[in-house]
């Protein structure tokens, strides 16, 4: 029986694997770690790890995602997303494992009005994603085996995220404002999910780079609009430009990614982010 190791499994995307891991647990033996089982910053914890379980495939979906603090965190930021990649590509290549690292969109700088493509230059404009396209070049350089899935606006029932924080002001206030400038693709991490384990099930792997989302783009304007409509809220949702509501860190304005290549290559068919969206507000009014 092969075995999938989950880095980072108290994640969203960790979350939403140990969800699914039931349906395919006559094939696979899953190894779940999280951060205080196996620290990916610690390369003695990563060898020991991977001497110990010899792993078929390692889903890496730990990561330093506080895309803010980041700026004034930068060693830490590096330390998950690049060096704590290094440390796993090295183990993979050592034991001939299959490396599916999950990236972001934010390795761009989102100022063109075309869809990127796995090929576009990258031009990260803040530290979370200096820091997450160099643990994508480390990957590469170091396992041939390697799998990078770039993913946007990541979301489920699971932590802290959009979705949810939406809802919890909801409750709390009558009135939002919300930035209406900035282009992406809200993705369910139950999908990402889902698509992860498409590639580990497909007969024949094609390595690199590859996008995977929902569609099509959106701005956090129109997705909370969305969030309001499915969780029927009567808050009144005011648009915001960038200017009005600055962060540390810059926002790439329009981080919108074709995915014709995971498509094509995995058959994998991404779903629109409306529909998926309203699963997930569906499973959390049930909670």
């Amino acid at each position: 029986m092969k075995k999938i190791a989950v880095i980072g499994s108290n994640g969203q995307l960790g979350n939403c694997i140990r969800k699914i891991a039931p349906d395919f647990e006559h094939q696979y033996e899953f190894l779940f770690t999280d951060s205080s089982t196996l620290d990916v910053t610690n390369e003695d914890q990563v060898n020991d790890f991977f001497y110990d379980n010899k792993p078929d495939y390692c889903i890496n979906a730990s990561a330093y995602t506080a895309v803010d603090l980041a700026e004034t965190e930068k060693e830490k930021a590096f330390a998950v997303n690049a060096y704590g990649v290094a440390h796993l590509a090295q183990a993979c290549a050592d034991y001939k494992t299959t490396l599916i690292h999950v990236s972001t969109d934010y390795v761009f700088d989102g100022t063109t009005n075309l869809p990127y493509s796995e090929d576009d230059f990258t031009n990260p404009i803040g530290v979370y994603g200096e820091s997450k396209r160099k643990g994508e070049e480390l990957a590469l350089e170091i396992n041939s085996k390697t799998i990078i899935l770039r993913t946007s606006w990541l979301y489920s029932e699971f932590n802290k995220n959009f979705v949810k924080t939406m809802l919890n002001l909801f409750s709390q206030k009558k009135e939002l404002g919300i930035v209406a400038d900035q282009f992406g693709q809200p993705t369910n991490a139950n999908d990402l999910a889902e698509a992860i384990m498409k590639i580990i099930e497909a007969h024949h792997k094609t390595y690199g780079v590859f996008h995977f989302s929902n569609y099509p783009e959106t701005t956090w304007f129109e997705f909370a609009k969305k969030i309001a409509e499915f969780s029927k809220s009567s808050v009144k949702l005011n648009p915001l430009t960038t200017e009005q509501y600055p962060t540390p860190a810059k926002r790439p304005v329009r981080s919108t990614m074709s995915l014709d290549k995971i498509e094509e290559t995995y058959k994998i068919e991404p779903k629109h982010w409306e529909n998926s969206l309203e699963e997930c507000v569906d499973t959390l009014s049930q909670q």
